[in-house]
């Protein structure tokens, strides 16, 4: 078995870059330092109380983070892509069964959120 598949700070450190988030921004949610988040990237093992914080912060559960595999990502990925595309006869039109604005909206709303939280916390050490 692979290092990295028993290696949580590998798997956060990961997890945490797909999702765009820098060590600063996952430091300032947890209330620590980066060079704590750093620490506990680098870290095979991490206490479960803090594991379970971190997962909240990057929207999932502990046990994903446990169970998160690189590879696996890139297969969801690929056979979502392989699923959506060329569907029906040839030449037939794909049809969007949402509409993109309001995927765009979301996404907005979401970023701001995200941005006021990272700024409420900001304040509050002051």
């Amino acid at each position: 078995m692979e290092e990295s598949t028993l290696h949580l700070g590998k798997k956060i450190s990961r997890m945490r870059e797909l999702r765009g988030m820098k060590q600063e921004t996952l430091a300032a949610e947890l209330g620590i330092s980066q060079q704590a988040v750093s620490k506990i990237e680098q870290s095979p093992d991490v206490e479960d109380d803090a594991l379970e914080r971190i997962a909240k912060i990057l929207g999932v559960t502990p046990d994903a983070v446990r169970n998160f595999s690189e590879e696996a990502v890139f297969n969801y990925f690929n056979n979502f892509s392989d699923n959506s595309i060329n569907q029906g006869p040839i030449g037939a039109h794909n049809t969007c069964n949402f509409n993109p604005l309001d995927k765009v909206v979301e996404l907005y709303e979401r970023l701001l959120k995200s941005e006021q939280e990272k700024l409420e916390i900001l304040k509050n050490k002051s």
